[in-house]
């Protein structure tokens, strides 16, 4: 695989500071039960890095301390960590809101028989990997008999009360370019998700979140193997708008990594770039119980274009809402 930090580290994208931390986004681990062609974490079956158990316990204890009140789980596939359910129900016995990143096929997994019980008792959001409503184009960049499953993982939330108009059992899904062009317009294409997945499957969800393929990890390598990594770092920058800066999710997030190193966010995380905290020259998780992030200058690199190029991108969807250059929504999801 290629490393692209090299390409991407010398920039001119506009310093950042942090603002108040509003949410502690915490990788469980590398392992999945997928392997997904645009995973910028790399993750898959074979891997073994996993968050232990007195880490995952003292992410409960900063969020007591800094009283965060979002706490994002990600993978990997985070529900595989063995230590998922008890850092969901503690972080959720302290009133914190808890996100799920679920590939949807996890749900289906030996042993998750009781996940998707579990995630609606306690009132988790999930936020689910869905890049097309089309069969062929799921499968293609996320394996054979993907979008099956997810499927039937939808289905199983749904039947549990996740994305109904009233109950409040949140069900977001996430939708990547196949290839290296921007996402379109969100709001567009979150009704077309909405009406084909209804019409087909009978399937409802609350938001589709549209976001911008990381030119880091899998992509990235396959963006420089194709020799086209250049003209995807031009669209990006091409397409940058100053009023998303204001906005870009690093401002009020911090990202912690398995082993609970600090990063301004997952995408830092994945290219080694520890956050630049006041006075800790790699900062760990055990650092926030002493030291408030708020003020520190955030790390960026060229990638970071990826965050503000059209209508934005970040792990809630795009930050504008005005539609990104590229093609139309039907056009590249059909």
């Amino acid at each position: 695989m290629h490393d692209t930090l090299a390409l991407l580290a010398a920039t001119d994208f506009p310093p950042i500071r942090r603002r108040r931390l509003e949410t502690l986004q915490v990788n469980l681990g590398y392992r999945c039960n997928q392997s997904c062609l645009h995973c910028h974490v790399g993750a898959g079956p074979n891997r073994t890095e996993m968050m232990d158990a007195a880490t995952a316990a003292l992410v409960l204890e900063v969020l007591r301390a800094r009283r965060v009140p979002t706490l994002d789980l990600t993978g990997g596939a985070p529900e595989l960590n063995p230590h998922f359910r008890a850092l969901v129900a503690g972080a959720r016995a302290m009133g914190v809101h808890v996100i799920d990143r679920c590939n949807l096929t996890v749900l289906g997994e030996p042993g998750q028989e009781d996940l998707a019980a579990f995630l609606a008792a306690q009132r988790v959001e999930v936020t689910a990997s869905l890049p097309c409503y089309s069969p062929a184009n799921v499968d293609r960049q996320r394996g054979s008999g993907v979008f099956e499953r997810s499927i039937a993982g939808l289905r199983q939330l749904n039947a549990l009360g996740y994305g109904a108009a009233t109950g409040g059992l949140v069900l977001n899904l996430v939708y990547n370019p196949q290839g290296a062009a921007l996402p379109p317009a969100q709001g567009p294409l979150e009704a077309d998700y909405k009406r084909e997945l209804q019409r087909l499957f009978g399937i409802r969800f609350n938001r589709l979140f549209a976001l911008t393929n990381m030119p880091i990890q899998r992509f990235g390598s396959t963006l420089v193997s194709q020799g086209t990594f250049t003209a995807y770092m031009k669209l990006l920058r091409d397409a940058y708008r100053d009023e998303n800066l204001d906005t870009v999710m690093c401002r009020s997030l911090l990202s912690v990594g398995w082993q609970g190193g600090l990063h301004d966010c997952d995408f830092n995380q994945m290219l080694g770039l520890r956050a630049r905290l006041t006075g800790q020259p790699r900062p760990h998780l055990r650092d926030l119980l002493k030291h408030d992030p708020a003020g520190s200058e955030i790390r960026c690199a060229d990638h970071c274009y990826g965050c503000t190029a059209g209508q934005g991108s970040s792990c809630g969807g795009a930050l504008a809402d005005a539609g990104a250059p590229g093609q139309p929504a039907a056009a590249v999801v059909a």
